[in-house]
């Protein structure tokens, strides 16, 4: 009759080798890598989903500012300016602004400024009818990536409207 050899009390205890558990842990990192990625992707195209469109609406006021300017092109004598029959003559215009979005503290300090630059450029489309074109670029930057960016308004307006 054969013996059984003696076991120690251990060996029945199972457990995970160290590769075993090295590679679970490298597992978990790379999904933890990929959610705290996807949040930080998500939170940078909130912000720039919210400067766009506070440039958009800056692009849109300075667009209809310029479409409410008063032109009436049958009157005479024809002059140009501030009180006349044409307050808005076809040039290039340029007006500085801030961004109207939601921040803490005063939009004016320095650290908390979101610049933006309108150009306004107002063009005679046609001559009968009396048609304009007001185009108004909000140039801007996007502060996480240093990249310019651009919205643009495009209106056409005829005479006395």
């Amino acid at each position: 009759m054969q013996t059984r050899p003696e076991h120690s009390p251990y060996s029945q205890i199972q457990g995970y080798a160290l590769g075993e558990v090295l590679l679970a842990f490298g597992v978990v990192s790379l999904v933890f890598a990929g959610l705290i990625y996807g949040y930080v992707q998500a939170n940078r195209m909130a912000q720039w989903s919210a400067m766009s469109l506070a440039a958009q609406a800056a692009a849109a006021e300075a667009a209809e500012q310029a479409r409410a300017a008063d032109w009436r092109p049958r009157d005479w004598p024809q002059t140009n300016g501030p009180g006349t029959m044409d307050e808005l003559p076809p040039t290039n215009y340029i007006l500085p602004d801030f961004m109207d979005i939601p921040i803490s503290g005063s939009p004016t300090s320095s650290n908390n400024a979101f610049l933006v630059t309108n150009f306004i450029y107002v063009t005679n489309i046609s001559a009968n009818p009396p048609i304009r074109q007001i185009r108004s670029d909000c140039h801007w930057v996007f502060p996480l990536t240093g990249a310019p960016q651009t919205n643009t308004v495009i209106l056409l307006r005829a005479a006395d409207q």
